[in-house]
């Protein structure tokens, strides 16, 4: 049965025109899947369904995402990630798709209320567990390697977290590009999380970033926050992880405009 899946032309010109003609048709794709971004259930007989092609130095893992997450792309990722963070999201368990679970960060962007003005948020969330590289280790190593970057702990919302020097958050032509950190040894910039296609960012939004020229980044674990359709939930989600001690936070300068 066709499939409502889209294929991207950067997809399409990876895994050629055969294969994602196959797709297109059904014979190669899940009806039900788990979707890269938000890890919640999809099914491409019902809903528009992305395919996402990651690729690392060596392989190459073809994933689906709601459309409504992620468009149709793919994503450079390093072969370590991809080999030590797959799983299959084949229903039967059987040889299928894979995904890798920590190769992506998820953003969202929208205004936190801190005594009584509101501030330009990032809100970052992985879509799987953070292990310390080199960690033989089962578990989430997220929020302590935030920590030991200089974020902050956040038990509750009330203030705005101190400055994380030399880190920013890259906005250009209105769309939000990239979140840099240091360089190694005090080189340039580099990107710790980067739009694969630039993320179009809300007027209200660009305006509070302009205002404050620094935008407020908080970081929490894969399940902590979800994905939140309106501020009112984004901003209750916020105050849960919180609460829960789930929360990093720091204040980046805004680099461009």
């Amino acid at each position: 049965m066709p499939r409502m899946l889209d294929v991207s032309d950067d997809v399409r010109a990876e895994i050629g025109d055969e294969e994602a003609d196959r797709l297109l048709a059904g014979e190669n794709a899940p009806g039900s899947y788990d979707c890269t971004s938000c890890r919640t259930p999809g099914d491409s007989e019902q809903e528009r369904t992305s395919t996402v092609l990651f690729i690392g130095d060596e392989t190459a893992v073809l994933a689906f995402a709601h459309a409504t997450c992620l468009p149709s792309q793919v994503v450079q990722v390093t072969e370590e990630q991809l080999q030590g963070a797959v799983r299959s999201i084949n229903p039967d368990g059987g040889p299928g798709q894979a995904a890798p679970e920590q190769a992506v960060l998820g953003v969202t962007s929208g205004l936190v209320l801190l005594n009584g003005e509101l501030h330009p948020a990032l809100v970052v969330e992985p879509t799987g567990p953070i292990v310390r590289p080199g960690s033989t280790d089962i578990g989430d190593d997220f929020l302590p390697l935030l920590i030991e970057q200089g974020f902050m702990p956040v038990t509750q919302l009330h203030s705005v977290p101190p400055v994380l020097h030399g880190w920013s958050v890259l906005l250009a032509m209105g769309q939000l590009h990239a979140v840099l950190q240091p360089g190694t040894g005090g080189g340039s910039p580099v990107a710790w999380w980067q739009a694969h296609q630039a993320l179009q960012v809300a007027e209200s939004w660009r305006a509070a970033a302009n205002k404050h020229q620094q935008v407020l980044l908080f970081a929490a674990p894969v399940g902590s926050i979800g994905r939140q359709p309106r501020e009112d939930l984004l901003r209750d989600a916020l105050d849960k992880a919180a609460a829960n001690g789930k929360l990093v936070a720091a204040a980046m300068p805004l680099a461009g405009t």
